[in-house]
């Protein structure tokens, strides 16, 4: 099986793709759709390849791939979760899978942490445990340092280069989750859009992009399943003129799962995003300055 395209190396840690000249206040991201897996990580684990990509975001970053025409800069991680996850804090790390001591300020005890989803997974989606034996502790730390740390970076430089031209900033955080997800009242939702409770944005950015998707046909839910993850809370400040939304795309509007496969809804739905990034030039952004 190839997973690697060409247009990803696990070499780059993330791809910066800029337009010709920024014209909208926005930072795209996708950090969970990296797809090149690095040989150290096929080799070690114990499940194969294809089970590997249980907890990638599919093709997202292919969905909201219009951005730098409209306007924005988006930036895509091509490294996949399953080998870092920049959407945890760096140090939550789950003791249990390290050979070593870790670091005197690692996050050993965040709940993410402790069921294996940390910076460093031991699982992926489902629960099924990625690793044969335990890892050094060096490795999880060289691995922060050359895909986390960098991908950070890059995500608060297009944060900052955007504030500073504009007067304040919007990060669209874009996510799939799986078909079967369901909110608290057991409903199927297509898309959950997560401000961590109006925290980390001007109730205005959520309305908006909400009114977007409904006249596209959805009903968006709110922080119901996913209210926002690392990337949410840690740069949506709105005090600081930086508002951070999360937008989580069921897959089944556009792949089918079991092949990890775009089926005929794929083109539909890339469309569709491309017309909610393009709508935000119709967006008022004063309330946000």
């Amino acid at each position: 099986m190839n997973l690697m395209p060409p247009e990803q190396s696990p070499s780059t840690p993330a791809t910066v793709f800029l337009p010709q000249r920024q014209t909208l206040p926005l930072v795209f991201a996708s950090p969970h759709s990296g797809r090149a897996y690095p040989d150290d990580l096929v080799s070690r684990a114990r499940i194969d390849a294809f089970a590997l990509r249980a907890s990638e975001d599919a093709f997202v970053d292919q969905l909201f791939a219009e951005a730098p025409r409209a306007g924005a800069p988006l930036l895509c991680a091509n490294f996949p979760r399953a080998y870092v996850d920049v959407n945890r804090g760096a140090l939550e790390l789950d003791p249990r899978m390290f050979e070593g001591n870790l670091p005197d300020d690692a996050d050993i005890h965040s709940m993410r942490a402790l069921s294996g989803l940390g910076s460093i997974p031991r699982v992926v989606s489902g629960g099924v445990e990625i690793y044969k034996s335990r890892l050094p502790v060096a490795e999880a730390l060289q691995r922060i340092d050359t895909y986390y740390t960098p991908y950070h970076q890059a995500l608060q430089k297009l944060i900052d280069t955007t504030r500073n031209q504009f007067g304040y900033c919007i990060l669209i955080d874009c996510h799939s989750m799986p078909g079967d997800s369901t909110d608290s009242s057991q409903n199927r939702v297509d898309l959950v859009l997560g401000d961590c409770y109006g925290r980390s944005c001007h109730p205005s950015l959520t309305r908006f992009v909400d009114t977007c998707f409904r006249e596209m046909g959805y009903h968006p839910a709110y922080n119901d399943p996913y209210a926002g993850g690392y990337c949410t809370r840690h740069y949506g400040q709105p005090d600081q003129k930086v508002h951070t939304l999360q937008i989580e795309i069921n897959r089944a509007l556009y792949m089918e799962e079991e092949t990890l496969t775009p089926h005929n809804g794929f083109n539909s739905l890339r469309d569709q995003m491309s017309r909610l990034i393009e709508q935000f030039h119709q967006f008022d952004g004063s309330p946000l300055e």
